[in-house]
């Protein structure tokens, strides 16, 4: 799972979609490109975003679900949240107490 994560963040585009699903989750395939190309100035193909979706969909950054015609793309960061904590050494630089 892990070197699925790290693959899906290697890609400077998808975190770009990740940036932007951060900042307004719940969007379309139509949505995500359009950010991206009019706030990021990428030309990259709706083809290249569905792809791109879907190495983080495999990832378990972005999940899916369908309404009607539209299916909506929302960021899941609990991924991170395992990775994060892998590593996370505790702070026990605590400052002393003193005995004044």
């Amino acid at each position: 799972m892990a070197d699925d994560l790290f693959k899906a963040l290697a890609d400077p585009t998808r975190r770009t979609i990740l940036d932007e699903l951060a900042e307004k989750s719940g969007q379309t395939l139509f949505e995500i490109c359009s950010r991206l190309s009019m706030k990021h100035q990428l030309g990259i193909s709706r083809q290249g975003v569905s792809q791109h979706l879907a190495v983080l969909e495999a990832a378990g950054l972005v999940e899916t679900r369908r309404e009607g015609r539209y299916k909506f793309h929302d960021l899941n960061a609990a991924p991170l949240r395992g990775i994060v904590e892998r590593w996370l050494v505790p702070d026990t630089s605590a400052p002393e107490e003193s005995t004044l």
